[in-house]
Order: C-alpha cells, then sequence, then structure tokens
C-alpha cells in the first residue's frame, strides 16, 4: 500500500506560480514512478507529466511543456509539480498518482487532489 497526502494549490493570477506537493507513505520503496493529472469542469482526467522514483526521464504532456518541472524528492518521499507561467487553462483539480505494482503504466494510489484556479 502506498498513501499519498497532497498539498499546495490555490488561487494565482495568470503569469505566477505554484508547487504542489504529493507525500508518499507506507511502502514507497515500491513506487516506480510518480505521475501528476488534472481534471477540469467538464472535462476528462488528463495527464500532466512523469517521473520514474528512481530519476531519469521525465513526461510531460504537451499543453504543459516548457511550463511546470516534475520533480522528486526521495529523502522526504515526496513528489512535486513547479507550475509556472499560468494561464487560466491550467484551472482543474489536480491530483498525483503513484505507480507501484505490476504492470506499469496503471497508476495504483491517488492523491485526494488539490484546486488550481488560475485569474486572469
Amino acid at each position: 500500500q502506498v498513501q499519498l497526502i497532497q498539498s499546495g494549490g490555490g488561487l494565482v493570477q495568470a503569469g505566477g506560480s505554484l508547487r504542489l506537493s504529493c507525500a508518499a507513505s507506507g511502502r514507497t520503496a515500491s513506487v516506480y514512478a510518480v505521475g501528476w493529472f488534472r481534471q477540469a469542469p467538464g472535462k476528462e482526467r488528463e495527464f500532466v507529466a512523469r517521473i520514474p522514483w528512481s530519476g531519469g526521464i521525465t513526461n510531460y504532456a504537451d499543453s504543459v511543456k516548457d511550463r511546470f518541472t516534475i520533480s522528486r524528492d526521495n529523502a522526504k518521499n515526496t513528489a512535486y509539480l513547479q507550475m509556472n507561467s499560468l494561464k487560466p487553462e491550467d484551472t482543474a483539480v489536480y491530483y498525483c498518482a503513484a505507480d507501484w505494482k505490476l504492470p506499469w503504466g496503471r497508476y495504483d494510489s491517488w492523491g485526494q487532489g488539490t484546486q488550481v484556479t488560475v485569474s486572469s
């Protein structure tokens, strides 16, 4: 079992920045990768970013590439999503998710979600 607790989020003006945190507990040694997703009102959940827990190649949705950065601090068992140059279109509930058992690519644990609102 891996449990995820999110923090961060809030209301920011366009062009501003926010950092989301995702703290993992439980069988954290089993974590293979962490991903971030978001869901805007009336839309399906969409992929934002993914990072292997051991580091390495990260993956981003085209809509956030060059603006968002995913990272992790293994000592703190925490993943982050640094969001810069925020746009109103980024407004959504953001979720972190952990991939910790086979098959890889299926996210097995999810955070509770946190609201990010970007005003113009």
